[in-house]
Formats: structure tokens, sequence, C-alpha cells
């Protein structure tokens, strides 16, 4: 039998000549990525384990990002705890304001997370790294404090779904849309615990932002990972960044998958995912009449150059409605400088939109756009759950930014194609 490209990643990682579905394995990691939220707790247990010193610092990112720049005291001792132990013990790939992004969005960027890779991040949107070829997961802070001591990581080596999607996309339909989609077919514990692998004739013909978007979102259906193999696409993209050599996996024909699942995505419209769950979707011609209070365009869903490109191009000349709130947030201090070499910050702020420096913010309830009771968000980000960016009594709508941009124009959820 033959073996999926996530069972060959982790037998390399585990020094097995192949590994099984349902093993427990030790694995090596190549990244350990811990933010301002997780990684204090990690480092708490290191430091009462009384360690000298981690196992590799050139294989540990520590990135503030959720709550930073610092929105109280709290979470300013949650940044100089980070800061401090990256200090203490020179961790190399330490992104602080000015110089910080939203981690998964950073990383790749960076070339840090390369082919091959096994990544853990105290974070479950570490998935994101499967767009490159690379196995990813979010673990809990003891495994990545462990993890700082070891450089090993403990798994269960997951099943794999496979996903097949055929046909040509439709204008405005994206990574976003084909993921919000999926997850409304399958929910969101249809893959539970299983390696999710996106592959098909729309796969090989998107570019990377959207793979990352695709990935990013594996976590929403209980996905363990997501990962897709590396083509020309990821090339062309990890070539210029790398900073070291790679290896590049691809399942074979026979590999084993619990379940496969082939949509044809030609007829397929762009999504919303309605209160309050990401796998509440419907096409956005369903969706009917919702006003907007707020708008949220970035993430570590959408918060690159190609989602503001999109959003731009929306926006160019047009206003937001004046009782919506439009809140932009680049994933990166690179995306933010080249959105403003390209103009896009300008028709931003002329339309009425508040510009930010790169963070969390308002995705997770943190600061930046937090709702009052009984306003609804459009937000590009990841999750709607019940209070999730404020308000238990809030409301959340997911969506590409597409759909964000033209909705924030006119107030209310509709097609791009309605202000276009």
């Amino acid at each position: 039998m033959g073996k999926t490209i996530t069972e060959k990643i982790l037998a390399l990682h585990s020094g097995d000549k192949e590994v099984e579905p349902g093993q427990f394995i030790l694995a090596g990691v190549d990244m350990a990525l811990g933010n301002d939220v997780t990684a204090p707790l990690a480092i708490d247990k290191f430091e009462k384990a009384n360690q000298r010193g981690v196992f590799d610092n050139n294989k540990i990112a520590l990135v503030p990002d959720h709550f930073a720049p610092n929105k109280d005291i709290k979470s300013a001792e949650q940044c100089k705890i980070v800061r401090d132990f990256a200090r203490r013990h020179n961790i190399i790939n330490y992104f602080e304001i000015g110089e910080m992004g939203i981690e998964h969005v950073l990383l790749p960027e960076k070339g840090l997370v390369l082919p091959g890779d096994l990544v853990i991040g105290a974070d479950s949107h570490t998935c994101t790294y499967g767009a490159l070829g690379a196995f990813s997961t979010g673990v809990g802070s003891t495994d990545l404090a462990s993890c700082y001591m070891t450089g090993k990581v403990w798994l269960r080596v997951p099943e794999s779904i496979k996903f097949i999607y055929t046909g040509k996309l439709k204008k405005w339909v994206s990574g976003k849309d084909i993921i919000l989609f999926t997850i409304g077919e399958i929910g969101v514990d249809g893959a539970l615990y299983k390696a999710m692998e996106f592959t098909g004739e729309v796969i090989d013909h998107l570019p990377m932002d959207d793979r990352f978007t695709i990935c990013n979102m594996a976590i929403e259906a209980g996905g363990k990972s997501g990962i897709i193999q590396p083509d020309k696409t990821t090339f062309s993209y990890v070539d210029g960044r790398k900073k070291r050599d790679y290896k590049v996996f691809t399942s074979d024909r026979n590999a084993r998958f619990a379940e496969v699942y082939e949509f044809n995505l030609s007829n397929l419209d762009p999504q919303i995912a309605l209160p309050h769950l990401p796998s509440n979707t419907k096409s956005v011609g369903e969706v009917g009449n919702v006003n907007l209070d707020q708008v949220v365009i970035g993430s570590c869903t959408n918060g690159r150059i190609s989602d503001f490109e999109i959003a731009a191009h929306i926006l160019k000349g047009k206003k937001v409605h004046p009782y919506v709130r439009c809140i932009i947030l680049p994933g990166t201090q690179s995306v933010y400088m080249k959105a403003l070499e390209k103009g896009w910050i300008e028709i931003f702020i002329k339309a009425g939109c508040a510009v930010s420096t790169p963070t969390c913010g308002p995705c997770l309830g943190g600061h930046m756009g937090i709702l009052a009771k009984g306003e609804k968000a459009l937000a590009t980000t990841n999750r709607n759950f019940v209070g999730r960016m404020g308000h238990p009594e809030s409301e959340v709508y997911l969506s590409s930014p597409a759909v964000a941009a033209a909705s924030a124009i006119e107030g209310r959820v509709v097609h791009p194609n309605e202000v276009m």
C-alpha cells in the first residue's frame, strides 16, 4: 500500500522507515511557534523544569500578535514575558512591533517554513503552512514547552481525507469560498483528527495566497492539518525566500485515504458562513437582507497582498456605507508596505476605512474592533462562534475579501457584482 504525503513527512521526522495511521510517534520539529497568548504558558513550564537552554534557538519563532500592540497592562505583561525569554535565549526568529505580523502570514513570508517540514504551533491555525507541503499542526502550550526542551513532539499519525476539486471557478470565487463550502458540506467535525489533503485542477490553478487560506481553515472542519502537494507555484513562492534546503513529498497513487470527496466547483458562488459556526454556509445570494455594523478585512486567513488587491479594486472611487465601520488589517509590515506602494492604502482611507498596523486584533475579540450587543460584523477571519468578536449577543458572518469589500459599500451582505 502506498503512503500519503503526511505519512511520508511524519516518517522522515520520526526516524521510521514508514508510519501508519493511528501510530504514536516522537518526531523532530523544524519550527516551534508561539505567540503572546500561548507562549507565556509554555515559558512558565520551561522555566519550572529548570532548563538552561532551548533545543535550538533558530527553530523557535515567537510572534506577539494577538493583543499587540498591547491593548492593556495584562497584554503588555504577556508580551514582556515573551520578549524577555527571547532575549535570554537569543531566539533568532523573534518579531515584535515594527517587524511583527500576524504569525501565519509572517512565517511563510520570511521563508521559515518549507515543503517537507514538520511545524508545530501553540495556535490552532498553524495548519496554514500545509499550503507549502509541510505537516503543520496546532498543539497545547505544554507540548510547546516540551519541544523547547527536546526539539520533539509526540503525535498520533492521522488518517488522511482527500478532497478533489474540479471545474473552473467563477469570477469573485476564491480559496475562502472553497474552504467555506467544504466545511459546510462535511461539518465542523467532518475531518476530526484527519489530515485534509486538497487536490484537483482547481487547486493546481490557485495562487499561494488562496492555498494558505484553504489550509488555514482546516481546523474549522476538525482537521489535524491541511496540506497541498508542492508544485511549481509552491517552488516559485519558497525559492526566493528559503534559508535552507527542503525535501518534497507527494502522495502515492495507491495511498490509503479514510475518505475521498470530489466536488465540481464550476457553479460555486461566493460563500457566507452565518452565525454561529463556520459550517453554517450559504451562497451570498441566499443570505437575505443582513445589515452590517462592521466589516473586517485581514487576519491570518485573508491578510495577504492579493486580498487587499481585490478589496482595493472594489473600493476604488467608492465610499464605505456611513453606518459601517470598515477595518483593514494587513498581515505583515511587508504586506502593508506593498499596499502602500500600490496606492491601495490611499484607496482604503479615501473610502472611509480605518487601516491598522498588523495584528490579530478583532478576530478573537482582542482589540481594534470589538462588537457591542446586537451588532453584526462581516469578516474575512476564520471563526464566527458566539462572542468571538465581542458581546455574546453580537453576530459574525464570514466571507472572502471581495464580498466583504462590496458589503462594506452597501452596508449589507451583497455579491460583488452589485457594486461592480
